[in-house]
């Protein structure tokens, strides 16, 4: 490419590591490509980041905006990884105050194209004042974008939304489909949502006033709602392919990673496919009460687990120190093994002793899980469209979900033991094993990741 054509490119992502880490993916392959891509985030967030390779520094800068404060928001927090749920509206009000910084940045950068994420509704109408055009990037899949709707919809029905309409499939929805969220789940994201501009306002308000959406998702997984998608978004809907992650090697210390080397040398003394994994993501907050029954129900599986257990906030202040029953950790000593804090996943997850995965159902986890063919154990994390993501991977048939009621999201240690038994081992999830083995080849696929960041980018370079 020569030096005429190479594009001049901001990265703007929501505020949360399920949005940061793609758009960085993103950003990343731009630079490989030969585009100056400018990722703007809080200062806090990028240094977060993991640590790049000096090949990318050439095209690829870090552009620090201090998070503005506003009242409600505890200090230093800059992601909801740091919030309980109640408390994101204050996030997503801060994130709003970064509309003025951003554009007199823009004022300056000479940007060809924003990509951007679902939160900032303000942008539109700047970025039309300079002249620079909007890619949406959507980090959830076609399935859940096509359950969102056409962005007319969505604008004109501001706050007059019921939480049972979320409850059913759409009118626009031409094919067979599962997914639709449950009651308990559009309530519990309700405790996120910021009332002066609710999620999906701002979703409309971005996809009505960009020039393409991509998402993370391609039509060999998801065929029926690509087909859809153009028709009810009108735009055109250029996917970046499921970015599934690569395997990191399974011998070696990665930055004296301590905890790997102990979590191998417990996994090599395991039978092949024997255990399973539990992570429930850096987001999702349960009550105690749910926390112990969950546990009760890996306990009373009766087979081996690694489960890491991340430190945040839970519904009632307290820490995710206290998700256990009292003495769970003894009783499952000989077969259990609890990770406090950060974990190696995808090492985990490509060990040859993990059968399958206790998910909160993010897309990220899902995908990482699918590329080496793990079944999953889908217990939905009651936020964002997890729950839709749950019902299509129980549609497809390469997970089981766990049953809960579908007003309070109540649940059974009983349920539990059985989903997973059936998934790891029994002869009923025989088929469901079978089918997440078969999606290596569409969610582990390299190659078919980087076809799609291609076409991506050559729609981005070819834009009139």
């Amino acid at each position: 490419m020569d030096v005429q054509s190479k594009l001049h490119i901001a990265v703007f992502p929501w505020l949360a590591y399920g949005h940061i880490i793609p758009f960085l993916e993103v950003s990343k392959f731009l630079a490989q490509m030969g585009h100056r891509v400018l990722y703007i985030s809080t200062p806090k967030n990028i240094s977060r980041l993991p640590k790049l390779p000096s090949e990318f520094s050439p095209n690829l800068c870090f552009i620090e905006l201090p998070l503005p404060h506003v009242q409600g928001l505890p200090q230093g927090v800059e992601s909801t990884a740091d919030l309980p749920i109640q408390k994101v509206p204050f996030l997503k009000k801060a994130y709003d105050k970064l509309q003025g910084p951003l554009g007199e940045f823009l004022e300056t950068s000479r940007v060809d194209w924003i990509i951007h994420d679902f939160a900032p509704y303000w942008l539109p109408p700047l970025a039309a004042q300079l002249g620079i055009n909007l890619a949406f990037f959507s980090i959830v899949g076609a399935s859940s974008v096509a359950f969102i709707g056409p962005p007319d919809k969505l604008i004109a029905a501001r706050r007059q939304r019921r939480a049972e309409d979320l409850t059913v499939i759409p009118e626009w929805i031409d094919y067979p489909s599962n997914v639709a969220f449950k009651l308990h789940e559009v309530l519990s994201h309700q405790q996120c949502e910021d009332q002066d501009a609710e999620g999906f306002f701002r979703w409309g308000s971005v996809v009505q006033g960009c020039q393409v959406v991509t998402l993370r998702s391609c039509p060999e997984f998801e065929p029926d709602p690509f087909n859809l998608l153009g028709k009810i978004l009108q735009k055109p809907v250029v996917p970046i392919g499921l970015l599934p992650p690569s395997v990191p090697p399974l011998d070696g210390v990665a930055n004296g990673d301590e905890t790997w080397v102990a979590l191998k040398k417990w996994l090599d003394g395991m039978k092949e496919k024997s255990v399973f994994y539990v992570a429930l993501g850096t987001e999702v907050t349960l009550s105690p009460e749910q926390s112990h029954e969950l546990a009760s129900g890996v306990e009373k599986s009766g087979l081996p687990f690694i489960w890491v257990v991340k430190n945040r906030p839970l519904v009632e202040g307290q820490m995710g120190l206290h998700i256990f029953p009292q003495g769970f950790e003894e009783r499952v000593s000989e077969r259990g093994v609890v990770v406090r804090g950060w974990a190696p996943q995808m090492r985990i997850l490509a060990h040859p002793s993990i059968g399958g995965f206790l998910t909160h159902c993010g897309w990220s986890s899902t995908i990482e899980a699918l590329s080496l063919g793990l079944p999953l154990i889908l217990f939905s994390g009651a936020s964002s469209d997890l729950g839709l993501v749950a019902r299509l991977l129980h549609g497809k048939r390469v997970g089981l979900e766990i049953e809960r009621n579908e007003v309070d999201g109540s649940f059974t240690s009983d349920t539990v033991a059985k989903v997973i038994r059936v998934v790891m081992e029994e002869e009923e999830g025989e088929p469901i094993r079978a089918n997440a083995w078969a999606m290596k080849e569409i969610c582990g696929n390299i190659e078919l990741g980087k076809k799609h960041l291609t076409q991506f980018v050559r729609f981005l370079e070819n834009y009139k």
